[in-house]
């Protein structure tokens, strides 16, 4: 598949501040300029996919043609293996219109131990799709493994307090940003999720200036 490369400005179709605060990090050695799409006014579409990936593409496409700019948009939830997958792509309705992010996670603990469950492994995934006011678009996935743990930490966002990814003592909730995102450029490794679908992203579609 021929990638398409990314210049100047986009829109981070967001408006989930923690994603946005993120994506920023994640662009800034690229010279991109980004503008989410709360700062444009642009309205949340309805998110009717089964898949990360069509829920990613939906955003994207609609804030694409909404500011005539190629945004950027992430689906992304976690994965507990013993709920069958769930929260997964209702992550974020799991912590209702108050984005109540501490109900969401003593939810998922009470639904464990409703189950009688000592399997605590889960992962994150996350589904990054660019899109052009053309309709193009490119699709980039990363998962990490790892444990869910009572919560600790109070950095980050949304699930991070109670995910502990896998070969690691701290939560992402613990972890400065820097850490969670651990991008290595010069191997192509990276940690958080998001970060692993940027990875390939970047290397497909972004070129650092000079």
């Amino acid at each position: 598949m021929s990638h398409r490369l990314l210049t100047g400005k986009v829109v981070i179709a967001t408006h989930n501040p923690g994603k946005l605060a993120e994506m920023r990090e994640l662009l800034a050695p690229f010279g991109i300029e980004a503008v989410s799409a709360g700062e444009l006014g642009l309205p949340e579409p309805e998110e009717t996919g089964t898949m990360f990936s069509e829920n990613a593409a939906i955003k994207a496409l609609a804030a694409a043609s909404a500011a005539g700019l190629p945004a950027f948009a992430d689906d992304s939830g976690l994965c507990v293996g013993a709920l069958d997958g769930a929260p997964g792509i209702f992550s974020a309705r799991w912590a209702g219109p108050a984005k109540d992010f501490s109900g969401a996670m003593a939810r998922i603990t009470a639904e464990l131990d409703l189950r009688g469950a000592t399997d605590r492994r889960a992962h994150f995934v996350s589904a990054l799709v660019i899109a052009w006011p053309d309709g193009h678009t490119e699709l980039f996935e990363g998962r990490v493994l790892g444990d869910l743990v009572p919560p600790r930490g109070t950095a980050g966002f949304g699930y991070d307090p109670i995910f502990r990814p896998e070969g690691h003592a701290r939560t992402f909730g613990e972890m400065t940003a820097d850490e969670k995102h651990g991008v290595d450029w010069q191997s192509g490794n990276a940690l958080s999720h998001r970060a692993r679908a940027f990875v390939d992203l970047a290397r497909a579609c972004l070129r650092r200036p000079g």
